[in-house]
């Protein structure tokens, strides 16, 4: 039987796929062929040389740099998963569709080292004013919604913004960005949903409001599972910005043959907190064992391993994660809303073991 594919491809412009799980998890920087990409337009055509970022809003002097003029920066990294809000989405649809929305696995999210400046340094040159409580992005991909044009966007805390772990970042991976992941510039926010770090980023502006963008204002809002579009009342619930805790098994998957097996997968946290331990049960959760953790902190995943005996037989393979202040909630049914957004029930494969006889 053939391999599957890399990749799925959900659709092509504008672009938006994701690696296939295991090739996802086989090592903990994510290469830039395997790191998913969620767009909601075609990616435009930037010129560098021309290229423009704009800071405005409410700092003492307006700026206007080249690309060049990030060089008097200091140059920083930072380690740091993306992750989209629609991630494990398809799980969702078991219960109940979540219409118009990407039904994304569980491959939406890389770890990737991000090179850049840093966004306070920025706004510090351009001398924040007092009653800034946010910072709005806009960046030059051109979406077309309930027949309307607008450039994406999205915006932040003020705190969140001034931390030093937030990035204007023009390469991952020590290699510049490719169009699809942001060229020339985009924002890293670690620890908060992929939204938020806007790609081709060209107008940052300092403001007292978040940012009036429909993907700020109309979408990624987290409702309970009764709420649906025609009731959801959007002043009702904050923008989403953190991620939650989530766990998941990239392989194996479908059928293995008896004895040893090495499951893995990947954990990560959000908001700033880390991973603590990640936890297996091969019985559908009535016993759990705690699996081996790789490297990371609390801006990255962390890749998980669990050396297990299968006897001939099928085994619901439940994986959860614990960070110390949250736990994943064990059913879909509790996790549903009719945007797809945060999954992160208890992952569950079933696994079955044929007998060799």
């Amino acid at each position: 039987m053939p391999d599957a594919p890399p990749r799925l491809v959900h659709t092509v412009s504008p672009p938006n796929h994701e690696p296939r799980p295991d090739l996802l998890t086989a090592s903990f920087l994510t290469p830039e062929d395997r790191f998913y990409v969620r767009s909601h337009a075609p990616t435009p055509d930037v010129d560098p040389a021309t290229f423009v970022l704009e800071v405005d809003g409410l700092v003492d002097r307006p700026l206007r740099l080249a690309l060049a003029d990030l060089g008097r920066f200091e140059r920083t990294e930072e380690t740091a998963l993306m992750a989209c809000a629609g991630n494990r989405r398809r799980e969702l649809h078991a219960l109940a569709p979540t219409p118009g929305e990407t039904p994304w696995e569980s491959g939406a999210l890389g770890n990737a080292v991000w090179s850049g400046v840093r966004l306070a340094d920025v706004l510090a040159e351009a001398g924040v004013q007092d009653g800034a409580r946010h910072v709005a992005f806009e960046g030059l991909d051109e979406v077309t919604r309930n027949g309307k044009t607008f450039l994406y966007g999205g915006s932040i805390p003020i705190e969140k913004a001034l931390a030093p772990e937030v990035l204007l970042a023009d390469a991952m991976n020590g290699a510049p960005l490719t169009p699809d992941h942001g060229a020339p510039l985009r924002v890293v926010v670690p620890g908060t949903i992929g939204a938020r770090s806007v790609k081709w980023v060209a107008r940052i502006t300092v403001q007292a409001e978040e940012s009036e963008n429909p993907y700020q204002r109309r979408a990624y809002r987290l409702f309970p599972p009764e709420v649906g579009p025609e009731t959801a009342d959007w002043d009702d619930k904050p923008s989403i910005q953190a991620l939650p805790l989530n766990a998941v098994l990239t392989e194996p998957t479908g059928q293995v043959a008896p004895g040893r097996v090495t499951l893995r997968g990947y954990a990560h946290s959000g908001g700033g907190l880390g991973v603590e331990r990640v936890e297996v049960s091969t019985d559908g959760g009535a016993t759990w064992t705690e699996a081996d953790l790789g490297e990371g902190d609390r801006w990255t995943w962390r890749l998980w391993s669990l050396g297990v005996d299968l006897a001939p037989g099928a085994y619901e393979i439940v994986v959860r994660a614990v960070d110390g202040e949250r736990r994943q909630p064990a059913s879909v049914t509790a996790t549903w809303n009719y945007k797809g957004y945060l999954h992160n029930a208890w992952h569950r494969t079933l696994l079955r073991v044929p007998d060799p006889a």
